[in-house]
């Protein structure tokens, strides 16, 4: 018999303190060029406060941009280094209870499905640490299998989250009213408001002013505990 429920986890900041820019830096600061590896690392470092103003502004515009600091990253070695950037940038960060709400999930019968607006192959690890049945991210665009620094259409930021878990309840028989999903940023009220059972974890100040005021399940993963607001 199918499975008629599914749960949505953000990535970023709801399961892991680690996000697209320390990943990336990891990869720049292991480049195999010493010199290629100083120069992109100090252009991460520089870029800090533009990378701050433009996810302020728009998740969207911030995940176009930035990606294009991976422009000439060869596929094959970013895919080769994913596994030991997990161990030694993502590992340490994830969530001490994060884990097992996932694990909780699946014990009640949900099929659970990392969405993030990360990139396939950096997550990729991830969705195995923490036994996901399937994964929602980005990816990059790679010419003769070297990254042009854009990314494939649709890329994953606020509405387009939507979309595609939309599209995933569509293709697999799911419903959203009858769906979890879990976020730590108000960038993902839409990807909460569109299903039934919205829930936020260790959220930023205005998303936990939304989820006291509609009584939405609070979690903190890094401490293990969770309320019903307000």
């Amino acid at each position: 018999m199918a499975e008629q429920r599914v749960a949505f986890y953000d990535f970023d900041g709801t399961l892991v303190a680690s996000n697209v820019v320390t990943r990336y830096a990891w990869f720049a600061k292991n480049h195999p060029s010493r010199l290629k590896a100083a120069w992109r690392y100090g252009k991460v470092l520089a870029g800090v406060p533009l990378w701050l103003g433009l996810d302020a502004y728009s998740r969207r515009t911030f995940n176009l941009v930035f990606y294009r600091q991976y422009k000439g990253l060869g596929e094959q070695w970013l895919r080769s280094k994913a596994y030991e950037m997990f161990e030694r940038e993502i590992r340490p960060k994830v969530f001490q209870f994060a884990k097992a709400r996932v694990a909780a999930d699946k014990a009640e019968g949900y099929r659970t499905v990392m969405i993030s607006g990360g990139l396939d192959f950096a997550v990729q690890p991830a969705v195995e640490h923490f036994e996901f049945d399937d994964v929602l991210a980005n990816r990059l665009k790679f010419a003769s299998e070297v990254a042009t620094g854009e990314v494939v259409e649709p890329l994953l930021a606020e509405q387009e989250k939507v979309a595609a878990m939309r599209d995933y309840c569509n293709l697999h028989g799911f419903k959203m009213e009858e769906a979890k999903a879990y976020s730590d940023s108000a960038s993902d009220l839409p990807m909460l408001e569109a299903v039934g059972y919205p829930a936020v974890a260790s959220p930023d100040r205005g998303l936990r002013e939304v989820a006291v005021e509609r009584s939405w399940p609070i979690y903190d993963f890094k401490q293990g505990s969770s309320r019903q607001g307000p």
